[in-house]
């Protein structure tokens, strides 16, 4: 698990010197992330203690959105001022997130029904 950890870090500090060394307005550790994401496309790379270690954090995914509910909480009187725009914000957010999807969906059911298809005619 340690080795697991460390490797995650070691991804998050690539983001972070990477933003800080090019003066990136993405957060390291989103960077971090999407170095992690495109490293994943090579599966014979990917240690089983990082699957185990990413899996048991995923497990327990929900306990780290209590410090974003805590910051909400210390900053209320600032939502509760500037509630519109968050709420469009929430919104838009939500109906493009469901949009993408259900086109993505449609896409790849399409895809794989063709791929049937073809398969079925030979």
């Amino acid at each position: 698990m340690l080795h697991a950890l460390t490797v995650l870090l070691l991804f998050q500090l690539a983001g972070e010197a990477l933003t800080q060394l090019f003066s990136l307005p993405i957060p390291g550790p989103v960077l971090g992330m999407g170095l992690l994401f495109v490293a994943l496309f090579f599966p014979k790379w990917v240690p089983e203690a990082l699957r185990q270690t990413t899996h048991d954090f995923l497990q327990h995914l929900s306990l780290l959105f209590v410090p974003a509910g805590v910051g909400v909480l210390q900053h209320f009187h600032r939502v509760t001022q500037e509630w519109l725009p968050i709420m469009l914000a929430l919104v838009v957010s939500a109906v493009l997130t469901v949009a993408v999807t259900a086109l993505t969906i449609r896409a790849l059911a399409q895809l794989t029904h063709a791929d049937t298809r073809a398969a079925e005619r030979e």
